[in-house]
C-alpha cells in the first residue's frame, strides 16, 4: 500500500490524499484551497474559466491519473470526510464515473447549499456509509469513525489493505456537543496503525484549551439576558453545534430565536438525522425571517416551495421591530438590507461567533462597522471547530501509531515537540510506501 498527500502537508485546507495498491486507487477528500501561495485568502473566481488541464498546471487541481477523464484506469472511489468546502469544493471536476462515498447528511447539506448559494455540486454517483460499519473498495477495507467537529456528519477513516493500515484523522475536536463521540473513540480506536495522517489546524495558535459548547452556551445566555436589547448573532449557518447553543441560550433567556429560511431548511432536514431544534410546533420559540436576497434567488430559480414550507412560522421585519428586545436573530452580511428595515435596531448586541481570521474580509468588516455605527456592543464568543493540542495528544495516545504525518496544518515543524511518536514530514506529492 502507498499513499501521497496531494495538498495539505504545509497548509490548512484543500485536503486531498491518494492511496493505492497494485490493483486499487482511492482518493480521500477533494478540497478547495483556503489560501494561495502567499497565504492570502484563496479566490477561485480568477481560475473558474480555466480548463481542467490548465487548473492542474496551475496546481489548483491535483495531478491524479484517471480522476478527471473517463479513461480505462479510473480511480476506484472518492471518500468525502465532511461537508466543508476545503474538503469537497473541487468535486465538480471529478469524473462522474467514479463513485463518491459520503455520509447521507453530508450529501443533504451539499444539496441544500446548492439551492441557497451559487454553488452547484452535483454528486450523482454515490454510496452512503455509516459510522463504524466497514465497507470495501477493491483491495481496501474502510472503516468510518464519527467525529466531533463544527461540521455536521464528519468522519475520520481507517484504511486497510495487504496487512497495512493508515488512519486519516479528518477534522475533529473534543469540546463540541458531540464530545461523547470522541470519548467513545478513545476507547475503541484502532491500535498500532502504520501511519496516522493527523490534522493540526490549531497548532501554533496561542490558545491552550478551547471553550466547550456548554461554556459558549453560558456566555451567550449572559449576553441575551439583557432584556432591553436586540441580540444579533453572526455565526456559520452549517455550524450546527453553535446553532443549538444559540437556541438553548435564547430559550433560557426567554427570547424568540429568529433564523432565516436557509437555516430553517438546514435544521429541518438535519433533524431527520439527530435531535435538533427546527421550525415546528415542538419548538415554539423559533421563528423564520425571509431575507430579501435569499427569497429572490429562490423565486428566480423556481424554488418558491422552500419558503412556503415555513410560512406558518414566519416573522416579519415589522414583527421584529415591535419586540426587538425579545429577539435573538442569526445574521450575515447579505442581510444588511433587511436589517435597515427593522426599527429599534440601535444600541443592540452583536455576537461574533466565527473564526477571527474571517474578520480580515472586507465585507465582514463593513457589516460589523454598519452595526457599530448603530451603537451596537460587539462580543466575540467562539470556540474552534478543531482539536486543541490536548485532544490531538489523546488521539495519538489512543491509536499509538508507528508514524505520524502532519496534514491540514501550517505548523508541521512543531509536531516533533508535541508528540512522542515518530514524525515524518512530507511535502505535497511525496510518495510514502507503507
Amino acid at each position: 500500500m502507498n499513499f501521497k498527500i496531494h495538498r495539505g502537508t504545509k497548509e490548512i485546507g484543500g485536503s486531498c490524499v491518494e492511496v493505492w495498491t497494485s490493483n486499487t486507487r482511492i482518493i480521500i477528500d477533494m478540497g478547495m484551497p483556503l489560501v494561495d501561495v502567499n497565504r492570502d485568502q484563496f479566490n477561485f473566481k480568477q481560475y473558474e474559466n480555466l480548463t481542467t488541464k490548465e487548473l492542474i498546471k496551475q496546481k489548483i487541481l491535483p495531478d491524479i491519473k484517471g480522476f478527471y477523464d473517463n479513461n480505462q484506469d479510473l480511480v476506484a472511489g472518492i471518500l468525502i470526510s465532511h461537508p466543508h468546502l476545503d474538503h469537497f469544493g473541487l468535486m465538480n471536476y471529478v469524473s462522474n464515473n467514479i463513485k463518491t462515498y459520503l455520509g447521507e447528511a453530508t450529501h443533504k447539506i451539499i444539496e441544500i447549499s446548492n439551492i441557497f448559494t451559487h454553488s452547484n455540486y452535483q454528486i450523482i454517483n454515490f454510496a452512503y456509509f455509516k459510522k463504524v460499519e466497514p465497507f470495501h473498495i477493491g483491495d481496501f477495507k474502510i472503516t468510518p469513525y464519527w467525529n466531533d467537529h463544527s461540521a455536521f456528519d464528519s468522519y475520520s477513516f481507517l484504511i486497510e489493505a495487504n496487512g497495512k493500515s493508515i488512519f486519516y484523522s479528518g477534522d475533529f475536536r473534543a469540546h463540541g456537543r458531540k464530545s461523547k463521540a470522541f470519548k467513545w473513540f478513545l476507547h475503541h480506536a484502532p491500535r498500532d496503525v502504520d501511519y496516522l495522517l493527523l490534522e493540526g489546524t490549531t497548532i501554533g495558535r496561542k490558545i491552550k484549551k478551547d471553550k466547550t459548547e456548554i461554556e459558549i452556551e453560558d456566555e451567550l445566555f449572559e449576553v441575551f439576558s439583557d432584556s432591553q436589547k436586540i441580540n444579533l448573532v453572526y455565526a456559520a449557518g452549517q455550524n450546527i453545534d453553535r446553532l443549538v447553543s444559540i437556541f438553548i441560550a435564547a430559550q433560557k433567556a426567554n427570547k424568540l430565536f429568529v433564523i432565516d429560511v436557509y437555516i430553517a431548511k438546514i435544521l429541518t432536514e438535519l433533524s431527520k438525522f439527530a435531535k435538533l431544534p427546527y421550525p415546528s410546533n415542538s419548538f415554539s420559540n423559533i421563528r423564520v425571517m425571509y431575507p430579501y436576497y435569499s427569497c429572490k434567488k429562490l423565486k428566480d430559480d423556481g424554488n418558491e416551495k422552500v419558503f412556503y414550507q415555513f410560512k406558518k412560522y414566519r416573522i416579519t421585519k415589522e414583527d421584529i421591530s415591535k419586540q426587538s428586545d425579545k429577539i435573538v436573530m442569526l445574521v450575515r452580511p447579505s442581510m444588511k438590507k433587511d436589517l435597515e428595515h427593522i426599527e429599534g435596531l440601535q444600541n443592540g448586541n452583536l455576537i461574533y461567533s466565527m473564526w477571527e481570521g474571517y474578520l480580515q474580509r472586507k465585507y465582514t468588516n463593513e457589516f460589523i462597522d454598519f452595526l457599530k455605527n448603530l451603537n451596537f456592543s460587539i462580543y466575540n464568543i467562539h470556540s474552534s471547530g478543531h482539536a486543541d493540542i490536548e485532544a490531538l495528544q489523546k488521539m495519538v495516545n489512543a491509536i499509538r501509531p508507528k508514524n505520524i504525518i502532519p496534514i491540514h496544518t501550517f505548523e508541521s515543524d512543531s509536531y516533533q515537540n508535541i508528540f512522542r511518536s515518530n514524525i515524518i514530514q512530507c511535502n505535497d506529492g511525496d510518495v510514502i510506501n507503507v
